[in-house]
């Protein structure tokens, strides 16, 4: 198989998996608050029903820059895909995407010129500080294993077994990331009620529908690497069987938390990142 089959392959599984997944995620929460919630498909659908409607763009918007956002956001999770999935690449190349996305984050919420996206853009600087620290698990990674690249993280899981057993709060920063970036997450400052879709709120039509095609790989990609990371190699069966675990477990976690206002909340992963960061370090220098 040549390179950009396989990269293609590995784009549209992610987008279609990741699809389901955030869709069993608000089945989750629903069940869990005794609603019905919607078919498991139901991200799925709304993702390809954007790319049909009609695109329309707000007079207060920054063209083409809004355009550009837009695109980028789903650029920078399909160079996440070849760096991860496609070619076991270095995890210092997933670091760089995710720095790029809080970025990304910030301008798509600036470039609308609405009120709701310029405060979500203020919001995104203040979880980038509390986001990017817990990201610092690569770090830890980086101590235990002697190395950045994800194939030869998976050899040494394979020789030293899984890393959550030598390195678990290490663990639990990045699962902590992943449940920040979980729709309705207690953390989710950017995208909260009271600023109706935070960034997203004056995107429509295909420029909606790139960032929810986007939202779906990004989930995919982040529940792919702390699999990978964290628990070694594993079969097509473990990876499926880990990220539905993983989903319905942030779906349990969203559905009994309210949202956080943003000083509470970057106060606590600031706090869970610093308590990972040196507990992490002592149990290594005890070990």
């Amino acid at each position: 198989m040549n390179l950009m089959a396989n990269i293609i392959i590995n784009v549209v599984i992610a987008f279609l998996l990741g699809s389901l997944l955030l869709g069993f995620h608000r089945k989750v929460m629903a069940r869990i608050q005794l609603r019905p919630g919607p078919p498991i498909i139901q991200h799925f659908l709304h993702s390809l029903k954007f790319f049909f409607k009609e695109s329309s763009f707000p007079k207060t918007a920054s063209m083409p820059f809004y355009i550009a956002i837009a695109c980028m956001y789903c650029a920078i999770w399909v160079v996440a895909v070849i760096a991860g999935p496609v070619s076991y690449g270095s995890l210092l190349i997933i670091f760089g995407v995710y720095a790029v996305y809080k970025i990304v984050e910030h301008n798509a919420g600036s470039s609308s010129g609405s009120p709701y996206g310029k405060m979500s853009c203020v919001r995104a600087v203040f979880s980038a500080a509390a986001e990017i620290p817990l990201f610092a698990v690569l770090v830890i990674v980086f101590l235990q294993t002697g190395t950045m690249n994800l194939g030869e993280i998976v050899t040494y899981q394979s020789i030293n077994g899984p890393l959550i057993f030598s390195i678990p709060l290490a663990a639990l920063m990045f699962f902590v990331l992943i449940v920040s970036k979980s729709p309705y997450s207690p953390f989710s400052i950017t995208k909260g009620k009271d600023i109706i879709s935070g960034f997203e709120t004056e995107h429509f039509g295909v420029l909606r529908g790139y960032m929810m095609l986007s939202e779906s790989i990004a989930w995919y990609v982040l529940l792919w690497v702390f699999l990978t990371v964290f628990f070694g190699p594993l079969s097509i069966i473990g990876y499926l069987i880990g990220m539905i675990l993983i989903t319905a477990i942030t779906a349990l976690i969203n559905a009994t938390t309210p949202i956080l206002n943003p000083n509470h909340s970057v106060m606590s992963q600031i706090s869970l990142a610093i308590i990972g960061i040196v507990g992490s370090l002592l149990l290594m220098f005890i070990a």
